[in-house]
């Protein structure tokens, strides 16, 4: 009797530890690493916060490397410094004029035409370099 109950206290425990480890953002969402910030993604954050109840310390560890890396953020759901006028549209990529129109296009929810805006396109190096820049052109002459 005292076997079967330390089994299945071992199995519960293995159990536990599993879902722990299989619910960090990073295990889970590896290409969302090196996001900024975003909206969190609640089914990560709520995994997160399982093994915060079951395991303490692994349960901060997780937050923190899932914070750190950036992976408890849903991805596309990024601004720039609080400001939610601005979004960060990731495209890993360079862009043709047309290209950029339509990914343009489709973030706004209706036609563009930059052939008659006077456009200057420049790659940021990352992200928190964005809103700076766009401060240094508002203000320019």
């Amino acid at each position: 009797m005292a076997t079967l109950k330390r089994n299945a206290l071992r199995a519960t425990a293995l159990i536990l530890a599993t879902l722990h480890l299989t619910a960090c953002g990073t295990i889970l969402y590896p290409e969302r690493k090196g996001q900024v910030s975003g909206q969190i993604d609640p089914g990560v954050a709520a995994l997160n916060g399982i093994g915060l109840l079951f395991f303490l310390v692994p349960g901060v560890i997780a937050f923190a490397v899932d914070f750190s890396n950036g992976t408890i953020y849903l991805p596309g759901t990024a601004s720039v410094d609080g400001n939610t006028d601005i979004r960060v549209v990731k495209t890993g990529k360079h862009l043709t004029p047309d290209q950029l129109q339509e990914i343009i296009s489709a973030e706004v929810g209706q036609p563009v035409d930059l052939t008659q805006a006077r456009v200057h396109s420049e790659k940021a190096p990352d992200q928190a370099s964005i809103a700076p820049r766009l401060e240094q052109l508002q203000t320019a002459p």
